[in-house]
């Protein structure tokens, strides 16, 4: 049976409770989710697997401060999608790629990826995944990809519904136009 977020929350506050055992809890809930949410940001596995490891800590270390105004999971989303741009602009800084650079670095990675199974329709769209600005491609999959509610995403990003729904809009289209040019 999986412990809901309340329960958790509650394991996590309580000092009679081991809070080794809570934070367990809370990463066999939300590890897969959140490592695959990181993973379409930074594509490369072993970076996701760091981000993912940071975000937890970092979860962990300013969980005295959730005030529970969102949900538990939307928190944790908000922590996981700020370390991977986060960790997106570090890399991009020390090693002197645009923003286009690296997308296109990620996009060649995809190429080469030895747990990409997908075929060449897959491969196209995660390529035209890459092409979008950040905050589009971030919107659209966590919409399209990982069917998330608007007002979560909103949540998680900081920002209204109609503005998400603008993005998402717009990176439909250009993914269309992508796909229609190849």
């Amino acid at each position: 049976m999986e412990i809901s977020d309340g329960e958790l929350l509650a394991l996590l506050r309580e000092n009679r409770e081991d809070p080794h055992r809570a934070f367990r809890l809370l990463v066999k809930k939300y590890h897969r989710k959140i490592y695959w949410h990181i993973r379409q940001i930074v594509i490369d596995h072993e970076d996701a697997g760091d981000v993912t490891q940071n975000t937890f800590i970092k979860a962990w270390e300013n969980l005295p401060g959730f005030r529970g105004e969102s949900s538990l999971y939307t928190w944790l989303y908000r922590i996981a999608t700020n370390e991977a741009l986060g960790f997106l602009k570090r890399k991009n800084k020390r090693h002197l790629f645009s923003i286009d650079q690296h997308e296109q670095l990620l996009a060649g990675q995809i190429e080469h990826d030895p747990l990409f199974d997908g075929d060449e329709i897959q491969k196209m769209l995660q390529q035209a995944i890459l092409s979008l600005p950040t905050k589009q491609r971030l919107v659209f999959q966590m919409k399209y990809m990982q069917e998330m509610k608007y007002e979560d995403i909103a949540q998680i990003l900081n920002t209204s519904v109609g503005a998400l729904k603008a993005s998402y809009h717009h990176a439909v289209k250009k993914i269309e136009q992508f796909m229609e040019k190849y």
